[in-house]
């Protein structure tokens, strides 16, 4: 088996039957949908009518369908992580972000978040979501191991779980049985590189080394396979044999549909007390600082991919002749179209165009069921690739005072600048702590406990309305009043807008907080 999951309710194994990829002719299943409460979504709206109140309980309700915390146990395995918070908040309908956590169980393992943001609808990011974490264990697995797993596969016995999940119900299910050939053949060729040496045990800095390799290889593997497979499916589902594969062209889920929308990636290995960040476009990765006077500093662990970046800006216009200098970013986006200038799929914007020009004009069948913004061909398509899968890296030693990191989506970050995420997240964490239950001391008198009760009252009101540090970040992003409090009616307001309306406002939002170290209090 490739992973197990711990979920809310327990922990469940996933076995891995090879005999399913070869032999299964149904079409794959739908993708599974965010949970959209009643009232985020469903609410009508009319311009010249006032939006009906929203009470408090409902504005919970919307805002806590989706969030997960989750406690590591204490321990070598947990390699520093105490434990998470996560949560999102849908903008599109379907949502098109996803997020995904899991422990690498074999190797030196380690603990692996990301956040993906996907575009051009769902299933690049629903992809992604489900793959790159076994193709970050792959990359970062001894060849002993690796060829302990392929002796397994050969002698047809259950293959060792890769992964532990760590999974809210509402998230999609594992879905190692539908990549696990493309899987296989990445260790495989790990296993043939003649260049690739096994590994002894390594000093620190060489194994953070190895790690950055591991995390680019990983993410450009996954992308090649995307393409790969897009290419191979196409050329099975062509016209003159369409009959034979009963709605796979039409499957949200399809390979050919994964590799036409794409999505961003940020990513965090934490292992023996390093992090490493593998950013892919327009998510962050914030790091909170408490400083020895309290107080809260961020610290940004990625570089935005987008034309806001000189460096990235100078990036694509040194990968492409002086004569496409006006052409390549028009109005801030690649080739006019797409803001990230990196990500995965999106092969619109890799593929040759005569490859292109065929999916376009011989299979108006396929072409019907994907995003509008991917039906047409790009104009000024010269020299391709345009878009890169390749992940920018961070290394980051984890220090006493560095108390938690913020993956999110873009949607966040539109909203609220970084420092005052880490500030909102760490006076969340430590009215947490505050709310420690009082024991008193042996001399402790009637009047002195009910002066420590009254003190712990006023912490309390004054600073929680949620136990999840990324739900109190999303009630602030959407009711901010400008003076760092929410506003109930503004928030209220932001939660009625149906999805048609509620894109122009804002993106899909999703967050993810890794606690490090305990707070000082």
């Amino acid at each position: 088996m490739l992973g197990r999951t711990g979920a809310l309710t327990g922990r469940c194994r996933f076995e891995l039957h090879q005999c399913c990829y070869l032999s299964s002719s149904a079409p794959p299943p739908e993708l599974p949908r965010l949970h959209y409460p009643a009232g985020s979504g469903s609410r009508k709206y009319r311009a010249e009518q006032e939006v009906g109140p929203m009470s408090p309980a409902q504005i919970s309700r919307i805002l806590k369908a989706n969030e997960y915390s989750h406690t590591l146990p204490r321990g070598p395995a947990s390699h520093g992580v105490l434990g998470f918070h996560s949560n999102m908040l849908p903008s599109n309908h379907p949502g098109e972000d996803r997020r995904s956590s899991a422990t690498c169980l074999p190797g030196r393992g380690g603990v692996l978040f990301g956040v993906f943001d996907g575009h051009a609808g769902p299933a690049c990011a629903h992809a992604v979501s489900q793959r790159l974490l076994y193709y970050i264990a792959v990359a970062t697995l001894p060849l002993r191991t690796l060829a302990e797993l392929e002796q397994a596969v050969e002698e047809e016995r259950a293959v060792p779980p890769l992964l532990e999940w760590h999974k809210y119900p509402q998230d999609h299910p594992d879905g190692g049985a539908s990549f696990f050939h493309s899987l296989r053949h990445y260790w495989q060729e790990r296993l043939e590189d003649e260049d690739e040496e096994e590994e002894e045990e390594a000093e620190p800095e060489e194994d953070c080394g190895r790690v950055t390799s591991a995390l680019v290889n990983a993410f450009r593997r996954l992308d090649y396979d995307i393409s790969v497979e897009a290419q191979v499916h196409l050329s099975m589902s062509s016209p003159s044999r369409r009959l034979s594969l009963p709605g796979e062209g039409l499957s949200v889920s399809s390979p050919l549909r994964v590799a036409l929308s794409g999505c961003t990636a940020c990513v965090t290995h934490i292992s023996n007390g390093v992090l490493h960040v593998a950013n892919l476009g327009d998510s962050r990765a914030v790091l909170g600082v408490q400083e020895s006077d309290g107080s809260w500093s961020a610290v940004s662990l990625s570089n935005d991919h987008n034309a806001q970046n000189p460096d990235e800006l100078q990036r694509i216009l040194g990968e492409h002749p002086p004569s496409e200098w006006r052409t390549v970013v028009r109005h801030d986006r690649l080739l006019g179209l797409l803001l990230p200038f990196r990500a995965f799929g999106d092969v619109r914007f890799k593929w040759s165009a005569e490859t292109l020009n065929r999916v376009y004009e011989t299979r108006p069948d396929l072409m019907s069921v994907v995003s509008e913004a991917v039906r047409t061909s790009t104009l000024h398509y010269l020299t391709p690739p345009y878009l890169s899968a390749q992940p920018e890296v961070t290394r980051h030693r984890i220090r006493p005072s560095d108390k938690f990191l913020v993956l999110a989506t873009d949607g966040l970050w539109e909203l609220m600048h970084r420092q005052t995420v880490v500030e909102l997240v760490g006076e969340q964490l430590t009215g947490l702590q505050q709310q420690a239950p009082i024991i008193p001391g042996a001399g402790t008198t009637l009047g002195g406990l009910q002066r420590l009760l009254l003190e712990r009252k006023g912490r309390v009101l004054s600073v929680l309305e949620d136990q999840n540090a990324t739900t109190h970040l999303l009630r602030h992003a959407l009711g901010d009043d400008g003076y760092g409090s929410v506003a109930p009616n503004r928030l209220a307001k932001m939660l009625s807008l149906p999805t048609d309306l509620a894109r122009r406002y804002r993106d899909d939002i999703t967050i993810t907080v890794i606690q490090l170290n305990e707070v000082d209090l």
